[in-house]
């Protein structure tokens, strides 16, 4: 669907987050019109800059609020449902937003006879995962798929970037304390950058679902040293006992952002992994690009000589 100047319409819930900007970049790119939707759309002024007078709009859109997604959707060409949350403040935080979020989202699409829709879910979505995380995340793609069968899904493992959670979040870390924690160290993961995940939101397939990651394999343990080896901090490996992370995660699980959840530990007790069987990057044409060559650029800054 176009705009009154024949331009095409995307709207992209959640486009100001760390994936979020990178989609919004590429579809700007492509001269398509971008609806940032999000419950403040203050916090995404900044996307404006990426494209021309009024390619970039921000509208409020909570995935709770019925009226308003339909609003944000109505019009729209093409629908990008990013939304996500790594940790829950209330019970139940993860079903709202992954299942029952994601499945209006994808209701309303149809309804309003969106002509694609991309759903970014994750790596470990599974209806029989011990984490409330990953059968959250499998209940919404369920849901997605019975309300519009030929919407695109997504599952990326870890996502690396200069705004990453995951290399920011442990070079911080080795900065400040004289030894590197490891949990569940033998836990494979396979990073992903955001840069080929939002590739891969503009090149996604209707009605097929991937598995995203970069051209490496690396356990838990393996990504804790790389991230000494390029901020250059001599600091040991420490394997933390069982019990020792169930007490810290006792602890500390009333915190209002914990170092390490109950749920999250759960899903440290899996590979996060692409299946060998799921179509990935390279059936879109993407070649994947290696941690090695991005990390080390944008974790300089946690140098001893910054």
């Amino acid at each position: 669907m176009q705009d009154l100047y024949g331009r095409r319409v995307a709207t992209v819930f959640g486009g100001n987050g760390f994936i979020g900007r990178y989609v919004v970049e590429r579809l700007t790119q492509r001269d398509w019109v971008v609806r940032v939707a999000s419950r403040r759309p203050a916090d995404a002024g900044f996307l404006r800059t990426q494209g021309g007078v009024g390619q970039v709009v921000t509208v409020q859109a909570g995935l709770g609020d019925e009226a308003a997604v339909a609003r944000a959707v109505a019009g729209a060409g093409l629908v990008v449902n990013l939304v996500g949350i790594l940790a829950e403040q209330r019970p139940g935080d993860f079903m709202r937003s992954h299942a029952e979020g994601a499945g209006r989202v994808a209701r309303l699409a149809a309804a309003a006879g969106v002509g694609r829709l991309v759903q970014v879910s994750a790596i470990g979505a599974d209806p029989a995962s011990p984490s409330a995380y990953g059968r959250s995340k499998a209940a919404g793609e369920a849901a997605v798929r019975a309300a519009f069968p030929a919407a695109s899904i997504l599952r990326p493992s870890i996502v690396f970037g200069p705004e990453d959670q995951f290399f920011n979040r442990f070079a911080g870390l080795a900065a400040m304390l004289p030894f590197m924690p490891v949990v569940r160290g033998a836990t494979r993961f396979q990073p992903v950058h955001v840069g080929d995940v939002a590739d891969a939101v503009v090149a996604a397939e209707p009605g097929v679902t991937y598995e995203l990651g970069g051209p490496r394999v690396a356990t838990f343990r393996e990504l804790m040293r790389l991230v000494l080896d390029i901020t250059r901090r001599r600091r040991p490996l420490v394997a933390l006992p069982e019990p020792l992370v169930q007490l810290q995660v006792a602890l500390t699980g009333w915190l209002p952002n914990p170092p390490l959840t109950r749920d999250q530990l759960l899903m440290l007790g899996r590979d996060n992994v692409c299946a060998p069987d799921m179509p990935g990057l390279a059936a879109l044409g993407i070649r994947p690009k290696a941690m090695e060559a991005v990390v080390p650029g944008y974790l300089a800054r946690f140098r001893q000589a910054g």
